[in-house]
């Protein structure tokens, strides 16, 4: 039988539409839950669901707020949920192999997370990458699929937009640079502020969990290892979401000055 994901909301559901559309997932809408006590308040979703569903040929079922309560993490699912099917992440090797392909451009800005464990924390990521304009994700092994509603839902819908390839972490490092691409890490040792680091594309920047952080082995690869400056002393450090959101605004303040 085959396995299937639960996303809720429109925001993440019209997520996975622009994914499809635009080539980036192979997710497939398998069927869509519709509250229907809010058909009167949301006939412009309901409307485009149905567009949807003559499209690609999926039901849209009438149901009740009871019955998408007990099939949800929570209750902000807004009366919408949808059945859908798992999504196929293809190597770093085979994306790079795409001619026309995102991970093959000349002037791309590609993330790595090496060591992001939480969901939550995974999408807050997703999400802030997104809006920076990252081209492409790299993920270490790990299947984030079976939680895919959840990260879909923290990162407002980005994670299902957004390309992604799967490699470890030494391979992705060493595939990147035979193709031009500069390595640069988040760390201490040996490290220039972020605001110093050249940071021309094409980049590849490496951020670490908060647990185990980057592996000493890829450290030793990268090119530049860069740290985030603080106002003040303190002997924390951000969170991934954080550190990655600070990194990659900071990617996309240095080559809009280039441009």
């Amino acid at each position: 039988m085959e396995k299937t994901v639960i996303f809720e909301g429109m925001t993440s559901i019209s997520a996975i539409f622009h994914g499809i559309d635009q080539g980036i997932n192979d997710r497939r809408v398998l069927r869509v839950l519709f509250d229907r006590e809010k058909l009167a308040k949301k006939q412009k979703e309901y409307r485009f669901l149905q567009a949807k569903a003559a499209a690609y040929g999926f039901p849209v079922d009438l149901t009740d707020e009871k019955t998408l309560d007990e099939l949800t993490t929570g209750k902000t699912h807004g009366g919408i949920i949808a059945y859908c099917s798992e999504r196929t992440l293809p190597s770093l090797t085979e994306a790079m192999s795409a001619a026309d392909g995102v991970f093959s451009k000349k002037d791309g800005f590609f993330f790595m997370l090496e060591g992001i464990e939480d969901p939550y924390n995974f999408g807050y990521t997703l999400r802030s990458l997104y809006a920076a304009g990252v081209d492409g994700i790299i993920l270490t092994p790990r299947n984030w699929m079976e939680v895919a509603g959840i990260v879909s839902k923290s990162s407002a819908g980005a994670s299902e937009q957004l390309p992604m390839a799967i490699a470890d972490a030494e391979q992705a490092v060493c595939l990147m640079k035979k193709n031009g691409v500069r390595i640069v890490c988040a760390g201490i040792r040996d490290s220039v502020s972020v605001t110093e680091a050249d940071l021309r594309a094409p980049l590849l920047m490496i951020v670490g969990g908060e647990k185990r952080g980057i592996s000493s082995s890829v450290l030793r690869l990268a090119d530049q290892i860069v740290r985030i400056d603080y106002g003040r002393e303190f002997r924390g450090s951000l969170s991934t979401a954080s550190a990655a959101t600070v990194l990659a605004f900071e990617v996309l303040r240095n080559q809009n000055q280039q441009k």
